[in-house]
Parts: C-alpha cells; sequence; structure tokens
C-alpha cells in the first residue's frame, strides 16, 4: 500500500485478468444467459477469481485478491459505492473534524453487527488497529499507519506500547482517531481493508486459527463466506442475515471459483457456468463485437522491478546504465496490443492516467507530466554496451521472476524475447511461480528481476510514487534517491495543506524515479470481459478494493 513519519497508503490492489472466450461473435453469449442461476426461489451467481486468496485476515492482508474477498464479508467504517464515493458503512454519518484537521470523531450506527449477533463497537476498531501495529503481528500493512496515525511509528519500532496509538474508544459507539499530519484523503482511506475492525473476544479465542478458513471467522459485511480454506480454488458468498443493510443485497448466493486457463473460462462461460468471464489477447479481441461484452479502466500499473541487492550482494541492476537498457527495449505498445489485447494502454511513467487530477487546473497527473520512459531500442543497445564495460562482462544470464495467472505467463514470454532479442550477451531465464508465491518471494527480495503490479488505495498519486521512497517496507528493490525521498517527505508535512505545491513536488518525484529508472512502466491494466446481461450491479473501483459484489442483482 511510507517512509517513516509520512502519511500514504498504498495497496496491493492485484485482481487478476483472465483469459476467457474465442470464436463467432455470439455463439457463447446465448448459452450464458439462459443456462445458470436461480435454485429455487433463490438467487445465484457464479464468478471468478484469477488466484487462490492468500489471506482472509484484514490485519495480513496485501494484495487485491486478498482485498476483494475481505470487502465482501467485512465492513469499515465507510464503504466506497458504486460511484467511488466515500459513504457511512459501521459509521453512523461523516465523521467531526477538529480545526486543526488532526482529530477525527467518528459516531457508530446502533445496528451493525457481527454474524454472531453481537454488536460492532468501536473497541472492535481500537482492537484491530492496535493489533496491527504491534510488532509482534508483523503486519506488513503496518506501514499504512506509519507517520499516519499519532505514535505508530514509534510502536511500529518498539519505542512506545501499542496501547499509546492515537485512537480512541470514548463509548461503545463513539471512536476518536488522532492523527501525525492533516490528511485530506484519510475519509476515503478508512474504506479500506485494513482498517476494518475485529472482534477481540472472538479474534481471541480463535488464536493462530482466525481466520484461517471460513469456520473460524466472523462477519460484519454484506455476505459471509463459506466452504473456504488457505488453498480453496472455490468458495462461497451467502447473504448475512444480520448486515445492517441486508435489504439492498439481493442475491442469496455467489459462487466463486479460481480460473487460470482461458480454455476453461471459456467452457465456463459459454455452458453458463460463469456469469462473467475476464477475457485478454486473442480472446479479448475476438469478442469485442459480441452483445455481452464488456470493458472498463483500471488504475492498476503492471511494471518490471529492479532489485538492486539480493542476498546481500549488488546486482546487475545496481548499474543505472543496466536498467535504462532493460526498460528501454521493451517495446510497450506491442505488448498491449499482442498479450493483453484488453483496453490495457502502454505507461510511460508511474501514475496511471484518469486517475488523478491537479487541484487548481483539475489536469489529469499522467497528461501533466506527460511521457517520461519510452521505448527507444537504439538508445537500450548504447547502455546496454556502456553497462557491460562499466561491469567487465560480455554475456549474461538473469531471472524473471512471474506468476502463473495466464496472461502473466504470456507477458513474461513477451519480455524474454524483447529483452534477448534487443540486448546482445543476454539471457533471460523464466521463473513462473504460483501468486502466492511470487509474492512471497517478492517479500523477501530474493529475485533479480520481477514482472509486477501496483494499485491504489485512494486518489492521490502518493499512494504509487511512495512505495519507491528508500525506507518504504513494499520498496524490496533497494532502490534510493535523497531528492526523491525529500520531495514526498515534503508532499506529507510541509504541504499537507498545500495543495499545489504538494501536487508540484509530486509530479517532480515522478520525473526523478523515471530519470533513474528506480522502475521500469510497462502498462496501465485494462479489464474486458464477457457479462451475462442478467447480472448487473458488480462494482468495479479504481482505487481501494478491486470490486464490490454487494449490489449485484441476478434477473
Amino acid at each position: 500500500m511510507v517512509k517513516k513519519n509520512i502519511v500514504i497508503a498504498f495497496f496491493i490492489l492485484t485482481l487478476g485478468l483472465v483469459l476467457a472466450a474465442c470464436g463467432g461473435n455470439d455463439s457463447s453469449k446465448d448459452k450464458a444467459t439462459t443456462s445458470t442461476g436461480d435454485k429455487g426461489d433463490k438467487k445465484v451467481v457464479n464468478l471468478m477469481e484469477s488466484a487462490e486468496i492468500p489471506s482472509m485476515d484484514s490485519v495480513k492482508g496485501t494484495d487485491g485478491v486478498s482485498f476483494t474477498a475481505q470487502n465482501q464479508v467485512f465492513e469499515g467504517l465507510y464503504y466506497l459505492d458504486k460511484d467511488d464515493q466515500t459513504q457511512p458503512g459501521v459509521a453512523a454519518s461523516d465523521p467531526e473534524i477538529s480545526d486543526d484537521q488532526k482529530v477525527y470523531t467518528i459516531k457508530l450506527r446502533d445496528d451493525a453487527k457481527w454474524s454472531n449477533g453481537t454488536k460492532v463497537t468501536a473497541h472492535d476498531f481500537v482492537y484491530a488497529w492496535k493489533k496491527i501495529v504491534n510488532p509482534a503481528t508483523a503486519a506488513e500493512y503496518a506501514v499504512l499507519f506509519d507517520g499516519l496515525i499519532a505514535n505508530a511509528t514509534d510502536i511500529i519500532n518498539g519505542k512506545k506500547k501499542p496501547e499509546e496509538l492515537g485512537v480512541k474508544a470514548l463509548d461503545d459507539t463513539t471512536l476518536e482517531i488522532t492523527l501525525e499530519n492533516p490528511t485530506p484523503y484519510f475519509h476515503s482511506l478508512l474504506t479500506f481493508p485494513t482498517f476494518y475492525p475485529q472482534n477481540e473476544k472472538y479474534s481471541e479465542s480463535q488464536g493462530d486459527d482466525y481466520a484461517k478458513d471460513s469456520d473460524h471467522m466472523i462477519y460484519n459485511g454484506p455476505f459471509v463466506m463459506k466452504d473456504w480454506n488457505n488453498t480453496s480454488k472455490e468458495w462461497k458468498y451467502e447473504k448475512n442475515k444480520d448486515y445492517w443493510d441486508k435489504d439492498t443485497v439481493k442475491v442469496d448466493t455467489i459462487n466463486m471459483q479460481v480460473v487460470k486457463e482461458p480454455g476453461t473460462a471459456v467452457n465456463l462461460y459459454s455452458t453458463g457456468k460463469l456469469d462473467r468471464a475476464t477475457l485478454t489477447g486473442d480472446y479479448a479481441k475476438q469478442k469485442q463485437n459480441d452483445s455481452d461484452y464488456t470493458t472498463e479502466k483500471e488504475a492498476f500499473v503492471y511494471y518490471l522491478k529492479f532489485n538492486q541487492k539480493q542476498a546481500g550482494k549488488s546486482t546487475l541492476f545496481a548499474n543505472e546504465n543496466a536498467r535504462k537498457a532493460f526498460a528501454l527495449s521493451v517495446d510497450k505498445e506491442s505488448l498491449v496490443k499482442t498479450v493483453m489485447g484488453n483496453g490495457s494502454t502502454a505507461m510511460n511513467g508511474f501514475v496511471p492516467a484518469e486517475f488523478t487530477f491537479n487541484p487548481e487546473t483539475k489536469e489529469d497527473f499522467r497528461k501533466e507530466n506527460g511521457d517520461l520512459l519510452t521505448t527507444d531500442k537504439a538508445a537500450a543497445k548504447e547502455y546496454w554496451k556502456k553497462a557491460k564495460e562499466e561491469l567487465g562482462i560480455d554475456t549474461l544470464t538473469v531471472e524473471l521472476l512471474g506468476d502463473d495467472q495466464d496472461f502473466n505467463k504470456k507477458s513474461t514470454e513477451f519480455l524474454q524475447s524483447a529483452l534477448e532479442s534487443n540486448l546482445e550477451g543476454l539471457t533471460i531465464k523464466i521463473k513462473t511461480v504460483p501468486y502466492k508465491a511470487r509474492l512471497k518471494l517478492d517479500e523477501t527480495e530474493d529475485y533479480t528481476l520481477e514482472l509486477t503490479r501496483w494499485g491504489p488505495d485512494y486518489q492521490d498519486p502518493i499512494t504509487f510514487l511512495s512505495t519507491t521512497m528508500t525506507d518504504n517496507n513494499y520498496n524490496r528493490s533497494n532502490y534510493s534517491n535523497k531528492e526523491y525521498d525529500k520531495l514526498l517527505t515534503d508532499a506529507s508535512t510541509t504541504y499537507a495543506t498545500q495543495p499545489e505545491k504538494r501536487w508540484q513536488a509530486m509530479l517532480d518525484a515522478e520525473k526523478i524515479l523515471m530519470d533513474d529508472v528506480g522502475i521500469a512502466p510497462l502498462y496501465q491494466a485494462g479489464t474486458a470481459a464477457l457479462q451475462s446481461p442478467k447480472v448487473t450491479g458488480i462494482s468495479h473501483h479504481l482505487f481501494g478494493a478491486p470490486f464490490s459484489y454487494h449490489w449485484i442483482e441476478k434477473k
């Protein structure tokens, strides 16, 4: 989802894309819209996910697949509606904010309950948040609290106790939160899964078994989870009869299954066993004229991550010329057209397009900062020649880490060909692992070159840029630039209440990152899918948890 004492949030929002149908324009549509759905009087919807869920514990979730799942069965103080607007969830209304913009007082609704019938209280938020910042928990997303909530930084660093975190339950229905600095986007940040509550009595009674499967959790969201454990390829969401807003939930059951292979997705949708199937590559292009074809703009950015130090030793990518050679060798336009084909667009910066806008002029960040790192194969060859001279090498083998989602496997093959064909003496060895395994290798910095992605927690450029600051927990590539760090520090502190200066600092920071080639952006994701016209209300979010199923309806 921070440099110490800096307010940021980010997320790894990582909902995968999966290839689905091929063939004639409407050959699959009729089957999909007439076969599956109701069982008796119950409304049943069948959806797919791109990978197994790594974690259902809101304290430990770090990725888009986990966040999407958690978003269906848990609810925070606020949630994102169909238009990405912040609405009261467990909270009864918008927060009261102090004159210095650092103290938030939030009243909770009286009718919010857990699925075991107990009330959701302010104490549930205090318990969960203190658990996150406690060093003993080793929660990766404690970084979201670092520099944000008062005393969080010192608690995370072992200098203060979790009990000193700047959050209090004034009573069962009143929560008081004290921030380190004014944070204009904090209200919307409270929709993010890391800020969900946990019931202390229940969680403590489960011990290490908490959230290991669907039988060891209680829920306060629109649905409850059934038939899940941490290796499940199938599970269910069932309507939560104890949810305060249950009347807005129009389906009884959502059947989920992990689908990684395009042929499987084709067959499941064509035979009506899926109501929505995501598409990439040839399948997306072939289905563009189908009446059940749909596309959505994403804010996910896919990029190459260069690890500059592995196992305590400098790698090839500690050399700036090597990083530039790799970054400029890839024809990103060809990548999105031939491999993705789903509305994804080539990226020449880190912050995506149509996502954040200048607070004064309203100009798109991406448009304002322009194309900063474009394909230039001739220049790449020159940089590679210099890198080899500086490093005293003539031939080299580099391992490229990717995961087992079909479109990612095809992307790594494209990258292998692009790099080897342009950089003489280079051999790319692809290492393909399951999605969860790639996340673990990234966490431990056990890779040299990685195809990865990042998605935003809220609509602000710093949710991307802060991930490459020197001390950020998610800077797992050992990139460091003092000027870059200072600009983003100023954006989060000195300029926190000066929107234009803050905006300019972030524009300047991105230019430094791209000039250094701290990462190599590839594309901004799009999603193409075949979706049954019988199903409506699947809500896609540009930030936070990728999807909400709260408002799904089935005709």
